[in-house]
């Protein structure tokens, strides 16, 4: 007589689960990694000069634009707010992190061949309006903000298509439901119910 074994169990919810946590992983890496590129970036020195060929002037990303600094903070955040939305709301998330990734990376772009704010250092510094240095060259660190500000966009870009099968956050974080009305103890129909609505605080002579 031939034993039949039991079919087993599919594997496909196992492996659908096993998806969702990696592309989860990488849209954290992918924020984690954009928003320290950026955030690093923007306090290094994107542009320097000379005044009168002795006087050194610099620019840091942040003075010459906020913007990337500002958008990585904004991206970051909206990333971490994934796991308190579900979905549509993901959804929005994603876009909205896109966004900022995006608008992160084309103000790194255009900050990454600014003269004028060293110009405005070597202004201020001598003294005199119209002052402009020389000798200008720029960083790497511009680009190096770029580069992270797209990882930021990709993160938003991975949210918007996967967030939907992401895991949530458990109940215990949902707001407590408002307990039932204890629905009112009847009069006393007998001695035993007459002591217990007294024990209970109750009235058994109401109603």
């Amino acid at each position: 007589m031939t034993v039949i074994p039991p079919p087993r169990a599919s594997s496909a919810p196992a492996a659908a689960a096993a998806s969702s946590r990696r592309s989860l992983a990488l849209m954290l890496l992918l924020t984690v990694l954009g928003a320290v590129l950026v955030l690093t970036s923007v306090g290094r020195v994107w542009a320097q000069g000379r005044v009168s060929g002795q006087l050194a002037v610099s620019a840091t990303g942040s003075e010459i634009s906020g913007l990337p600094g500002a958008l990585a903070l904004v991206g970051l955040a909206s990333a971490v707010a994934v796991f308190a939305v579900r979905g549509a709301g993901r959804i929005a998330v994603g876009a909205l992190v896109a966004l900022a990734g995006l608008g992160a990376a084309v103000s790194a772009a255009l900050g990454a061949g600014d003269t004028s704010t060293v110009d405005a250092t070597a202004a201020t510094k001598l003294g005199l309006v119209g002052t402009t240095a020389e000798q200008v060259t720029h960083s790497v660190w511009p680009w190096v903000a770029l580069a992270g500000a797209l990882l930021l966009a990709g993160a938003g870009v991975l949210t918007a298509l996967r967030g939907r099968c992401w895991p949530t956050m458990g109940t215990r974080y949902d707001a407590p439901a408002t307990a039932k009305a204890r629905p009112a103890a009847g009069p006393a129909d007998s001695p035993a119910d007459f002591w217990k609505a007294l024990d209970r605080g109750e009235d058994p002579t109401s109603g």
